[in-house]
């Protein structure tokens, strides 16, 4: 009986192994290809439809959808300081059918700001991957005669206990940054605490308060328009926003709360399958990565984390928790 020969030179049992091969990778693809997903997956956020966030999560939830093989539902839970949409993914099922897209307070810090919370973020939640950093930014007035923190600095000692700081809320990053700042000038600066945002802004153009502290979107057209005056962020990296403004670590200011940072991340309820959170994580640095993902972020402010995982998520927030817990009683914030 005679073979006749393979264009390629192969023999018989070389093309018996390869057609194995082929056999066997045709199951091992559809595993890697399996989802957990049966029906459409639900992505609590904490704030009301419209806001920075909203808007981040129904971007990256139509990316992910395509990798989920279903539709991605944004669920908006606002109110409680975040405690209402953190309590709902905390009680639900572990399947990965739902998961909080959250900021550090809804995840981290409540646990330090409140005596008595439906759930604790640290044991009752599973960190799946960060979405972004969320840094905040230091201003003065324009007739400020600081240009940048060094002068700032100088002149808060010179105006000991004759100056007032504003920031969104008490317990938020901003009064623990300020309080950093004026401790470290032994300044005396008097804490004003907002409602939001903008009342904040408001009283730093009006000049009822000559420094503030907030997020970029909120305060970058009033830096455009030359009303406000950007002297530093907090975090490691420089924000997309606003590229020319030096970060306080590049600036020589290493202390906690002007390197550390918020960030936005989703967490799904705990004892969630590991596998489970690698396909959340996967889906995510995906759609963080796509060229609107990096775009919608940017916009808001933030910037783009495209690279975590589960693992990373996880031992980050369990380092940063003491930090947060440390800066707050230092700012003498009681749990209410």
């Amino acid at each position: 009986m005679t073979h006749e020969a393979h264009p390629l030179g192969w023999s018989r049992r070389q093309l018996l192994a390869v057609a194995a091969s082929a056999a066997a990778i045709g199951p091992l693809h559809a595993q890697a290809q399996a989802r957990f997903a049966t029906r459409p997956v639900r992505v609590v956020v904490p704030f009301a439809a419209g806001g920075a966030t909203d808007v981040i999560a129904r971007v990256l939830g139509e990316r992910m959808a395509q990798r989920f093989g279903q539709p991605v539902v944004v669920d908006s839970k606002p109110g409680a300081a975040g405690l209402i949409a953190g309590d709902a993914v905390a009680k639900s099922p572990p399947d990965g059918m739902t998961a909080l897209l959250g900021t550090t307070s809804s995840m981290l810090t409540n646990k330090y700001l409140y005596k008595k919370t439906p759930y604790d973020p640290l044991t009752d939640l599973t960190p799946l991957v960060r979405v972004c950093l969320a840094p905040i930014a230091l201003v003065v007035a324009a007739d400020t005669p600081a240009q940048n923190l060094q002068e700032f600095m100088a002149w808060i000692q010179a105006h000991k206990g004759k100056l007032s700081y504003g920031s969104y809320g008490i317990g938020s990053h901003g009064q623990l940054a300020c309080t950093t700042l004026s401790e470290v000038a032994s300044a005396g600066m008097t804490h004003v605490a907002y409602k939001g945002e903008a009342p904040m802004v408001q009283d730093l153009l009006g000049g009822q308060i000559q420094i503030g502290m907030g997020s970029m979107v909120n305060l970058k057209p009033h830096i455009d328009a030359g009303k406000l005056r950007a002297l530093a962020v907090t975090g490691p990296r420089r924000v997309p926003l606003l590229p020319d403004v030096p970060t306080f670590i590049e600036a020589g200011y290493k202390h906690d709360a002007l390197s550390i940072v918020g960030w936005l991340a989703i967490a799904g309820p705990k004892n969630m399958p590991a596998e489970v959170a690698r396909q959340w994580a996967e889906a995510a640095n995906e759609a963080v990565a796509s060229r609107e993902g990096t775009a919608r972020i940017i916009a808001a402010g933030f910037v783009p984390v495209d690279d975590d995982t589960p693992q990373g998520f996880a031992k980050l927030w369990a380092q940063e928790g003491p930090i947060w817990g440390r800066l707050l009683q230092a700012a003498g914030v009681q749990p209410s």
